[in-house]
């Protein structure tokens, strides 16, 4: 049985965690990363093979983490280079980078905001291919 893959993304106030080889895991496998996001109030989304959670948290502090439940994991970081990007106008996450909302926000905004940022959220949105 392959093991998790799991793809630790830092943001300013929360961390996201892709699952790249979520198709390939067993569902014993599944439901154990299911638990670990639910014990920290997160949101496993199953269409981007992901999971956010509200918290800040270093690198080293989720790999640690992740070593010391035992998990059969793989981790990996994925570091984002900040440009210069547009900010959030409006909303809870007002004056953050649109790079750095959670996809689980990013989700509700495609289906759900029709202000004058739109063109910013498409784009982001292709960007990270939702």
């Amino acid at each position: 049985m392959p093991k998790a893959h799991l793809v630790f993304t830092h943001f300013e106030n929360f961390y996201n965690v892709l699952v790249p080889n979520l198709e390939k895991l067993s569902v014993e496998k599944i439901k154990e990363l299911e638990n670990f996001v639910s014990l920290r109030n997160g949101i496993f989304d199953f269409e981007t093979y992901s999971f956010v959670i509200q918290k800040r948290l270093e690198f080293y502090e989720f790999s640690a983490l992740i070593n010391h439940l035992g998990m059969d994991a793989t981790v990996q970081e994925r570091l984002i280079v900040k440009e210069t990007e547009p900010r959030v106008g409006f909303g809870q996450y007002k004056g953050m980078q649109y790079n750095e909302l959670p996809n689980s926000y990013m989700l509700w905004l495609k289906t759900n905001y029709r202000g004058f940022d739109k063109d910013k959220i498409d784009k982001e949105l292709q960007k990270r291919k939702l």
